[in-house]
């Protein structure tokens, strides 16, 4: 586990020293990218001033919303679609092909729908989301293994205490799998959004950078999110790591 650890620690660090040596030796040009450093010292610089915040707001309220209404509606669509199999056989092929429809088609319609506010692009991070949940969710169910469900009935355990102490347990992980999914694809439907024709947001704020050649605020952000989801991923993965090593796995 520790050596696991020092290898991806070992990888991002050696990552970013590469692109910083190569940024500043000139061989990567300042218009094309800069050093992590720079990024890092930008970064620091909006979050002090504090004129990133409201776009920050914007867009984190976004997400959550997002998020929350993907892990809630995905979990409860993925149990429903496991207890009645026919139904899940219906959409199964839709589920496979899901992320091939360019869910930004939609964002027009939206705006037309909810106006041009927050909503569709919350909607469209939703969109992303909500299918990813839902896979993992009936992958989660499908591999409870049916040694534990049998020993439910021996012991005469209610539908209940079934589901809440054998079913979800074992079907944690993958459940857990579902939530990273969703945060990552709802940061990716929600910033992708404001790219197009939000006024507000980091996605706005990267589109507007970039279209004025203004390389430190848009990697600083790029940045920025990177970052955050990865440290939300990598507590939800101790999180994962402690609920395993509870039930004895490694």
């Amino acid at each position: 586990m520790r050596g696991a650890w020092l290898l991806r620690l070992a990888t991002v660090g050696g990552t970013v020293l590469i692109l910083e040596l190569l940024c500043r030796v000139g061989i990567i040009a300042g218009f094309t990218m800069i050093p992590p450093s720079q990024m890092a010292t930008g970064l620091f610089q909006l979050l002090v001033s504090g004129t990133l915040l409201p776009d920050l707001k914007t867009t984190l309220s976004g997400v959550a919303i997002a998020v929350a209404a993907a892990i809630l509606i995905g979990f409860l669509t993925g149990a429903l679609l496991h207890a009645v199999p026919r139904l899940r056989r219906t959409l199964d092929p839709f589920f496979a092909s899901y992320y091939a429809v360019p869910v930004w088609a939609f964002y027009p319609l939206c705006i037309v729908l909810f106006g041009l506010n927050d909503v569709p692009k919350v909607i469209i991070g939703f969109l992303y989301a909500v299918v990813a949940m839902i896979v993992n969710t009936l992958n989660g169910l499908d591999r409870v293994p049916p040694v534990l469900r049998k020993l439910a009935r021996t012991h005469q355990m209610s539908r209940g205490a079934t589901v809440l102490l054998i079913i979800l347990p074992s079907a944690a992980p993958h459940i857990f799998t579902g939530v990273k999914l969703a945060i990552a694809y709802a940061f990716i439907g929600v910033v992708g959004s404001e790219f197009i024709l939000a006024n507000a947001g980091i996605g706005y704020q990267i589109s507007f950078a970039y279209n004025n050649f203004d390389n430190v605020i848009l990697y600083s952000l790029i940045l920025f999110i990177i970052v955050f989801v990865s440290a939300i991923n990598l507590f939800l993965y101790s999180w994962e790591r402690a609920i395993l090593q509870r039930r004895g796995g490694r």
